[in-house]
């Protein structure tokens, strides 16, 4: 069985001086008060026009992103590769809504592809369905509201972009996920990512949809689309996580006064996680699966699992994914042991990531033990390493 505790492999990769850098910057972020601040002067900072951009660049970017481009992440997926651990490019722009930003996103989606199709390191594209359509928009196609003739052209060339890039994926047999969002726009874009597998995943799974397991009814949802997969004749491509927007959904529920989509607690947010691989496992020959978890114990019930219905390690159904610049010692023990491994590596602008740079630092501060965990193994290496 794999061990996350083997402190050597997960940092091989980084110099003493990395290594030392990531302790503080964890210790930081231990500290909820400092990182929210933090996260909001930075913004201030950047709306004034203060030269923070390199402190930035040299502390959190440099921890949790590969680049500002995609040639400045080359040197980010070499390094990766030399563990045996494969990327996927994310450009990581958020918070954009004009359509000269929709046609970038999608421009930079369709470079990706390109890019992976040049590099066996690069496996997956990803991008979020916001990123090329309006927020505004998919809320109303979400609760099924008449659209006016000026949306509907609107909502058309949103189709032709998302068309466009799996189009391409399809091309390159390239798999490409397509992120979960808020639950007021879900139904909108599972409604999507479903036609768009029935077009082009008739031979594999290149469409993966996003299932956010901390809410009460994915487990179900999984289960009836792959009733309908196997009734049309498609396969099912599906990334697995825990979810992303727990207090938004709580606080919108609360305010609206509806029941919150969110489930009563962490356990069983993790007992319908370990379900829904159960159920992938169960169902391999027509599911294709991507573990996005930082929890040692659904990755080592995934192990199990394996095991059990005899799913070979490199298996290309089956996939395990952490972040970049967290839970390496999932990431390089797990690829270390032969299993399919990748590292999402956000890309773009320093300004423009920042709303990604700080969830990044807000979540290690709210997930239970996250920074605790990541600094206790960063300590480990660095007292071996002085033996």
């Amino acid at each position: 069985m794999v061990s996350f505790n083997n402190t050597e492999i997960a940092f091989r990769s980084k110099s003493n001086a990395k290594l030392r850098k990531a302790y503080y910057l964890f210790k930081l972020m231990g500290k909820p008060t400092l990182a929210s601040a933090g996260g909001k002067l930075a913004e201030l900072a950047f709306s004034l026009r203060l030269p923070i951009g390199g402190i930035i660049r040299k502390t959190v970017f440099q921890q949790f992103c590969g680049g500002e481009s995609m040639e400045q992440c080359a040197l980010k997926i070499e390094e990766l590769a030399v563990s045996n651990v494969k990327t996927i490019l994310d450009y990581s722009v958020e918070g954009k809504a004009s359509e000269k930003d929709f046609n970038r996103t999608m421009k930079q989606t369709l470079a990706s592809l390109d890019f992976a199709h040049k590099n066996e390191n690069i496996p997956f594209a990803v991008f979020k369905i916001t990123g090329v359509a309006r927020f505004g928009l998919l809320e109303k196609v979400n609760y099924g509201k008449t659209l006016t003739e000026t949306e509907e052209q609107e909502y058309d060339r949103a189709l032709h972009r998302i068309s466009k890039i799996c189009k391409k994926a399809a091309q390159f047999k390239i798999p490409v996920m397509i992120d979960a969002e808020e639950s007021w726009i879900q139904d909108a874009i599972d409604g999507i990512v479903e036609d768009m597998m029935k077009v082009y995943n008739k031979e594999a799974a290149i469409i993966y949809n996003t299932l956010q397991m901390y809410r009460h009814d994915r487990l179900d949802y999984f289960k009836r689309i792959h009733q309908d997969s196997k009734h049309n004749g498609y396969f099912l491509g599906m990334k697995l996580v825990r979810g992303a927007y727990m207090e938004k959904e709580n606080e919108r529920a609360l305010k609206n006064g509806y029941e919150t989509p969110i489930q009563a607690n962490k356990d069983a947010s993790d007992t319908d996680y370990d379900a829904a691989l159960k159920y992938a496992c169960e169902n391999i020959h027509g599911i294709s699966i991507c573990a996005g978890t930082h929890n040692e114990k659904s990755s080592l019930q995934l192990i199990k699992l394996m095991e059990l219905y005899e799913i070979e390690k490199n298996d290309p159904k089956v996939y395990f994914a952490q972040l970049l610049g967290m839970s390496d010692h999932i990431s390089f023990n797990l690829a270390e042991d032969g299993f399919n491994t990748v590292k999402y590596v956000p890309y773009g602008p320093v300004k423009d990531v920042l709303p990604y740079l700080i969830r990044r630092a807000e979540e290690n501060t709210s997930i239970a033990g996250q920074t605790g965990r990541e600094l206790n193994l960063i300590q480990a290496e660095i007292k071996r390493r002085k033996k």
